[in-house]
């Protein structure tokens, strides 16, 4: 097979994957496995996963410009296992709880004026936040997709590229999804 036939299909597959996984996990979302009571351990898990995942993704950009290739690949490698663990644990959590309302302090689901006013403007910011976080958690998967299939290929020229772009969109990703969980952390429902 021929390396123009091999990188056709890494393609596809990448389309597919991009395509598949945001909405596998949006599909997930609406189920909820009966009689499991709700992981509530999971979002700490998670949002260390990606608290690692951008201490990670800084670590190989330090060791790329020192041209320490191998530790640059192996710290990458960890950081992609990272984004599918948190990705695991995120679904299996949300299969297990419904959604937690920013600003929620007795945790029934509803926000009244007296929780909406304790939270204010900072409300706009979480919600921006999420919002950021989620649409570019979708837009970065093929973006590390291919920045990988790139240089697995050896066309590094390329993967230098593509990876000045997934560089900052993952880190952001990672980042914010530590800041987010921080935020609503104190409005999950008590265990």
């Amino acid at each position: 097979m021929s390396q123009q036939t091999i990188e056709k299909k890494q393609n596809r597959i990448i389309a597919v994957l991009s395509i598949i996984i945001p909405l596998a996990v949006a599909g997930l979302f609406t189920i909820r496995i009966p009689g499991v009571e709700r992981l509530g351990f999971l979002p700490p898990i998670y949002a260390t996963t990606n608290a690692i995942t951008s201490v990670l993704l800084v670590f190989a950009v330090i060791q790329i410009k020192k041209g320490n290739k191998v530790v640059h690949e192996k710290a990458i490698k960890a950081a992609m296992i990272l984004s599918v663990l948190f990705l695991l644990l995120y679904v299996a959590y949300h299969a297990t709880a419904d959604a937690t309302k920013f600003g929620d302090l007795n945790s029934n689901g509803i926000l009244d004026a007296s929780e909406k006013a304790a939270v204010g403007a900072t409300a706009y910011f979480y919600y921006f936040l999420l919002a950021t976080h989620i649409l570019l958690s979708i837009v970065v998967i093929p973006f590390v997709l291919v920045t990988y299939v790139r240089a697995a290929n050896g066309k590094f020229e390329q993967h230098k590229k593509i990876a000045k772009y997934t560089f900052p969109l993952w880190l952001y990703v990672a980042a914010t999804g530590v800041v987010v969980y921080l935020m609503i952390s104190p409005y999950y429902p008590v265990s």
